[in-house]
């Protein structure tokens, strides 16, 4: 019986005055982060009502692959940026499909 994919959401809320430089530093991570060895699926979601609510649903073959993410150049660089765009650090939030 194979392991099942590891699914994602993480959730990031930017400054109501800080919304387009938060989406435009997310939107660059996305086209490495989909080319990642293990990534399966990788969305940026912006809530329509609350535009400062910014989501990622994402799908990696492992935990181990995923950690490899987290860790990469493009996303430690990213982070670094977060400090007065973002109202707190990213929800990161890990889940097994059931069914």
């Amino acid at each position: 019986m194979s392991t099942p994919n590891l699914r994602v959401v993480a959730r990031l809320v930017a400054f109501p005055d800080k919304v387009a430089e938060l989406k435009s530093l997310l939107l660059s991570i996305m086209e490495p982060t989909r080319q990642e060895e293990g990534c399966i699926k990788y969305e940026l979601l912006q809530n329509k009502v609350d535009p400062t609510d910014f989501t990622f649903v994402e799908e990696w073959e492992s935990a181990a692959l995923l950690e490899q993410h987290l860790a990469s150049t493009h996303i430690q660089a990213a982070v670094k940026k977060l400090d007065g765009l973002a109202v707190a650090p990213p929800d990161i939030r890990r889940y097994e499909l059931l069914a």
